[in-house]
């Protein structure tokens, strides 16, 4: 991100707590982003954003919002290390000649760290897909019982235990390994990789403008903006790469997933969420690019030593 060098114990430091607060801040949006996208035309609950956020309080309470955020927090920490620390070293390891780097090694230095950051991304995301849409499932469930009791006069089921992170991981290592937990790598790598392309380069220039000296730092607000900026756009340029849906169709691979969803929904499915993943992705990249220029971890580590000084 910056081009600044920092330890690596402050990258770690920062990466966490731009997570943190990132993911806090934004996961209502996400679980809605996600609903959204996985619900088909011919089983539609929610007609938007709101209505979905709106629904999911009023069905499950306020910390429904937060159905598989543990997974997140969990998680975002080596995830968000990885990407700030890889994109860090491929941008020293490509200027190594002392000139600014061009597009082209900006975008290589994007592509190496989006590539190592699915090493994290890809059992999160779909450890989180799983426990976010448990409750629009279970929701459509009740539904259709609904339906059929009012329609037979038969009792109403009793109600599923909804699946937790531990108990969906222990399921995918007794019967798939470790393989079932990366199960979708290509799509991941398909997303993350053009992500990472598109957003550095983007954030990198943006910021730029709004450094009256080369040698200063840009103003926190403006690697806000430039965060959102380049988190918005490049989180829609790859949002077709994005559309999960678990539980309802198999797909045997990617090929096969985008030909049966243009079959089924047409060609607007693949941009179906687009706008509530901008609505995702810009505050928290926007947060994540302020807290490492605030520099949090750097000022705790100086002020270690003169404590036990």
């Amino acid at each position: 991100m910056a081009d600044k060098q920092i330890s690596l114990p402050a990258k770690l430091i920062n990466g966490g707590i731009a997570g943190l607060i990132g993911v806090t801040c934004v996961f209502p949006i996400d679980l809605a982003k996600t609903r959204l996208q996985n619900q088909q035309n011919g089983q539609r609950m929610y007609t938007s954003l709101s209505d979905c956020l709106i629904k999911t309080i009023r069905s499950e309470g306020y910390f429904g919002m937060y159905r598989g955020a543990a997974v997140n927090l969990t998680l975002v920490t080596p995830e968000k290390a990885i990407k700030l620390a890889a994109n860090d070293f491929f941008r020293h390891h490509l200027s190594k000649d002392g000139k600014k780097l061009t597009l082209l090694k900006e975008m290589l230095a994007g592509c190496g760290a989006g590539t190592c950051q699915v090493i994290v991304t890809t059992p999160m995301e779909m450890l989180k897909i799983q426990l976010q849409d448990a409750g629009r499932i279970e929701a459509q469930r009740k539904l259709m019982a609904a339906q059929a009791q009012i329609s037979s006069s038969s009792p109403e089921p009793a109600a599923e235990r909804r699946p937790t992170a531990t108990q969906i991981t222990r399921e995918l290592l007794r019967s798939k390994g470790i393989a079932g937990l990366y199960k979708g790598l290509g799509a991941t790598l398909l997303r993350d990789v053009p992500f990472s392309i598109v957003y550095f380069p983007l954030f990198a220039n943006l910021n730029k403008l709004g450094q009256k000296d080369p040698n200063v730092k840009a103003p926190f607000y403006v690697s806000f903006l430039s965060g959102c900026v380049a988190g918005s756009t490049a989180a829609v340029a790859v949002n077709p790469c994005d559309g999960e849906g678990v539980n309802e169709d198999t797909y045997s691979g990617i090929l096969d997933c985008t030909k049966k969803i243009w079959q089924k929904e047409g060609p607007t499915a693949f941009f179906k969420g687009a706008y509530c993943r901008a609505l995702v992705i810009a505050p928290l990249f926007g947060i994540a690019q302020v807290v490492y220029f605030v520099g949090i971890a750097e000022f705790l580590l100086d002020m270690l030593p003169k404590r036990q000084a």
